[in-house]
């Protein structure tokens, strides 16, 4: 197929490029060209950042893919541009979503709980929305307004040895140097998935006939009092928690209640996910091992 991807140049989205590259698609990535491009002539590469409007349409102006993957649209401008430039000429929409589409109930949230279609939509850039409210109105704009196949993946924390983000490696880089963490709620329950699942699940619904919002979790969900328990245990040293305190200690998990999802529709679509607790206590070793100062 040919293919392009939208952020693929670092975690789960290199990892999702190496899949595609390793299944002989053919790979056009599209990046501001200020991260290296890890893939060289194995894929076509254009650079351009999508927020210069008129620049990256007529990058990608009278293109032709089979499969487009957005990791990285987080507004519904970002959203309405992707349609108005590839409305008939794309068969399918990969679009990377988010947990965050859910409130923080304390209930496992299925696809059905934020429904998009009947969303009302606000138009806006990033800065003027939350990072959840964001991706609820892309997904909104892209449901209501796309002339071709959407699949909104949502996935909860992403996690791996190579997360940008770094919020597992806070919490054991923090243990490790005698540091407070602040959380709001130690009993809170979340669910997590690895980065190389992720890529993979991103890889299966591009080629399958998956439409639609869906779940894409890990089986299993951990409370951040295990969590911590667990890196106690793979760092042998003991945890210093805070009730909430500054910015600068707050926990990147610091829900002040269960937060997770299930992933029944994928399941039943034909999909396996790994156990939670089969991968994370090995990622929690890795990271101290490399963490220690």
């Amino acid at each position: 197929m040919n293919i392009l991807v939208l952020g693929g140049t670092r975690f789960f989205g290199r990892k999702l490029v190496e899949n595609l590259l390793e299944e002989q698609h053919d790979v056009t990535i599209v990046t501001r060209g200020m991260s290296e491009n890890p893939f060289g002539k194995n894929v076509t590469h254009i650079k351009v950042d999508r927020k210069d409007v008129a620049s990256f349409k007529e990058a990608l102006a009278n293109k032709q893919f089979d499969v487009v993957y957005d990791n990285i649209c987080y507004s519904p401008n970002e959203a309405k541009q992707l349609c108005e430039i590839f409305n008939g000429s794309i068969k399918k929409l990969v679009f990377t979503s988010t947990l965050s589409t859910y409130e923080a109930n304390g209930t496992a949230h299925a696809e059905e709980d934020f429904n998009p279609y009947d969303y009302e939509i606000c138009m806006g850039d990033t800065q003027e929305f939350t990072y959840g409210e964001g991706k609820r109105l892309a997904e909104a704009v892209f449901y209501k307004e796309a002339k071709f196949p959407v699949v909104a993946v949502r996935f909860p924390i992403v996690m791996g040895e190579d997360d940008y983000t770094r919020r597992l490696h806070f919490h054991v880089e923090r243990i490790l140097n005698d540091e407070p963490i602040g959380f709001a709620n130690m009993d809170a329950e979340m669910s997590f998935i690895q980065a190389t699942e992720a890529a993979k699940f991103l890889a299966w619904v591009g080629m399958n006939d998956v439409e639609g919002p869906i779940n894409a979790t890990a089986n299993g969900i951990i409370s951040l009092r295990d969590l911590i328990s667990l890196i106690e245990d793979k760092t042998n040293k003991r945890a210093k928690i805070a009730l909430l305190g500054t910015d600068e200690i707050r926990s990147p998990y610091a829900i002040p209640t269960s937060w997770y999802m299930k992933n029944d529709k994928a399941t039943s679509l034909g999909f396996t996910f790994s156990n939670l607790q089969d991968w994370l206590p090995g990622l929690v070793e890795a990271i101290s091992k490399v963490s220690v100062k």
